[in-house]
């Protein structure tokens, strides 16, 4: 027997940190064998915005705003049944692009999913997974509109989730004390031969790593990193690109300086920042920092 797999084609509109995205995957098939269905299956997967899933929504539902996720089936499921029932039907749907049985479309807002998993206390990582798992039920034919199918759909979103180890607990809660030691930390790793000025910072992402940096001075002064950018730069290198705090320790109170503040800016402009010294603590965010500051979103037509 073929392993059942949901092969994921993506459309990325809006970038969401790859673990999240391999997270998503696992939870895909796992949509499968919840169900029950035997045979490899694909969807596509477009990760948008708030613009593009409101039009979608105007278009083809008659509703004028956005909303987190769509689900486009492309099997007409019989009456009170699912697709672990209907592999007759599945088959109908194999597609020589994927050699698979074509489920559907999916849409999901990245800007709905994080502010979401801001509202509900979630990590974006519970919350995306939800919001692929959610679709997929529709895709497999579940609906939510009568109340006992929504309590079907829901049993099975919860099973799919617990199969998954996503936990509805599961929270994106920083620990400020663990930045500011991790800061600390990054502070003695430090190559300040020229200033004799060590800065260490710790970055937290939306998905709850942790990436730390110091910062690297140079003979010409000029080719010198601070350790907030070196943080960063850690970071997307590694796929990486949602933050909600940072956390910078010197020897003096030492916020970040221009140019950090642009290149955080360009990822996090809601970032709340802590500044350690000595046994000091303050905190500010970044709009305080660089009011009315030049992002992507000036970018925007």
């Amino acid at each position: 027997m073929r392993r059942r797999k949901v092969l994921i084609e993506w459309d990325v509109r809006n970038e969401i940190d790859s673990a999240i995205m391999e997270r998503m995957k696992t939870a895909a098939d796992l949509c499968l064998k919840c169900e029950n269905v035997t045979i490899p299956c694909a969807v596509t997967v477009c990760l948008c915005d708030d613009a593009m899933i409101a039009d979608i929504n105007r278009q083809y539902r008659g509703i004028d705003r956005s909303t987190d996720v769509l689900s486009f089936p492309s099997v007409n499921y019989p009456l009170g049944k699912t697709a672990g029932d209907s592999e007759t039907l599945l088959r109908q749907e194999y597609d020589d692009e994927y050699d698979a049985a074509f489920l559907g479309d999916l849409f999901i807002s990245v800007p709905h999913l994080i502010a979401q998993a801001r509202e509900y206390g979630h990590t974006v990582k519970r919350e995306a997974v939800y919001l692929l798992v959610h679709g997929i039920c529709h895709l497999m034919g579940y609906d939510h509109i009568e109340e006992s199918d929504k309590e079907r759909m829901r049993a099975m979103e919860e099973k799919i989730l617990a199969a998954a180890s996503v936990s509805r607990e599961e929270t994106d809660a920083v620990d400020d004390q663990l930045l500011l030691s991790k800061a600390r930390e990054a502070m003695t790793r430090s190559y300040s031969p020229y200033s004799s000025y060590p800065v260490g910072a710790a970055l937290h992402s939306t998905d709850g790593r942790i990436f730390t940096g110091c910062n690297v001075e140079n003979a010409s002064f000029g080719l010198t990193n601070c350790a907030e950018r070196t943080a960063v730069f850690k970071a997307v290198s590694e796929g990486v690109r949602s933050f909600d705090v940072l956390a910078i320790a010197a020897k003096t109170k030492a916020w970040p300086c221009g140019a950090c503040r642009q290149v955080l800016n360009e990822f996090a402009p809601d970032l709340r920042i802590l500044v350690t010294w000595d046994d000091h603590v303050e905190e500010k965010t970044l709009k305080e920092l660089l009011p009315e500051g030049f992002g992507p979103h000036s970018m925007e037509h």
